[in-house]
């Protein structure tokens, strides 16, 4: 029987989250699906470039955080 594997068992699988059985399955199934395999594909180029992203506020937002700083600076009870 052919099992149909989802997103989810694959990125379960790039993740090293699934058992020892659910590899077997994942990898003889690459073998003959290749859009499967192209899933495979897309889903670690996404997963690799997770960890290129860089964070940081926008400017908008830091200038909030200052007015707001600022308006309580000069509010606060001494």
């Amino acid at each position: 029987m052919i099992k149909t594997f989802t997103r989810n068992d694959l990125i379960r699988y790039i993740y090293q989250e699934t058992t020892k059985e659910e590899n077997t399955e994942i990898e003889n199934a690459l073998i003959f699906d290749e859009a499967l395999c192209d899933e495979l594909g897309d889903l670690q180029l996404t997963v690799n470039g997770l960890g290129r992203i860089e964070r940081s506020p926008s400017k908008g937002s830091i200038d909030k955080i200052l007015s707001y700083s600022k308006y309580y600076n000069m509010n606060a009870v001494n």
